[in-house]
């Protein structure tokens, strides 16, 4: 479970995040709207325990922003993938190697690495672009390659921060359906968005951020 208990986290030109307070189960799909600058990174990174609140309590899988250290937040991580608008992938690696990378730093075996990649490569559909380079790959196929990498761990909860925001209209609707998929499997997921075109109709929770306070819609 996910869970905010009255949160607040200031930045230097105001709120990131203001009195917030909210619950996201084990296996939910929520989406995250709001405009650019309404606190939506801000909220995801408090997740990843990369920001602590200036007040009130984070808990994410049993632990707490008010008493994990370093070495739980490593732990905290393993089970969380993330999906980031810019994709963050490596340019000078390959495809296949940029969504292996986790799997490395964590001293996974290589034969488990070359299995585990070779799933993650076929459930986003690029089978075949393995020894591509980054600026070989459409942003949509690069955006997919951010997701296998984000899945390769088989976290617990993956977040997705603006998904979908370099992304055509089609490969938008895609990538929204292999989150769909990829939740199936038990997966809890939040993804932000400012595009409610998109996400509306779907079944699915939204929470609305504007100004670092949030509603549900």
């Amino acid at each position: 479970m996910i869970e905010f208990q009255n949160v607040s986290y200031t930045h230097s030109k105001g709120y990131g995040v203001n009195n917030l307070s909210m619950s996201i189960e084990d296996g939910g799909f929520t989406f995250l709207i709001g405009p650019t600058g309404s606190g939506k990174t801000t909220l995801m990174r408090l997740i990843y325990f990369d920001l602590f609140p200036n007040s009130g309590i984070v808990k994410v899988n049993g632990l707490s922003s008010e008493t994990i250290n370093r070495k739980t937040i490593a732990m905290a991580r393993r089970n969380i993938g993330m999906v980031f608008q810019d994709y963050k992938l490596l340019s000078d690696r390959n495809l296949y190697e940029n969504i292996a990378l986790p799997l490395h730093v964590l001293g996974f075996p290589i034969r488990d690495i070359s299995s585990r990649v070779d799933e993650a490569i076929e459930l986003v559909g690029l089978e075949g672009k393995e020894n591509h380079f980054p600026d070989e790959l459409s942003g949509g196929e690069q955006q997919r390659a951010s997701l296998a990498r984000a899945i390769i761990k088989e976290p617990d909860v993956i977040l997705a921060d603006e998904p979908t925001g370099n992304l055509d209209p089609v490969a938008s609707f895609e990538l929204v359906r292999l989150l769909e998929t990829i939740h199936e499997t038990g997966t809890t997921i939040l993804m932000a968005s400012h595009n409610y075109n998109l996400i509306k109709g779907r079944g699915r929770p939204i929470f609305e951020l504007k100004n670092g306070i949030l509603r549900v819609r």
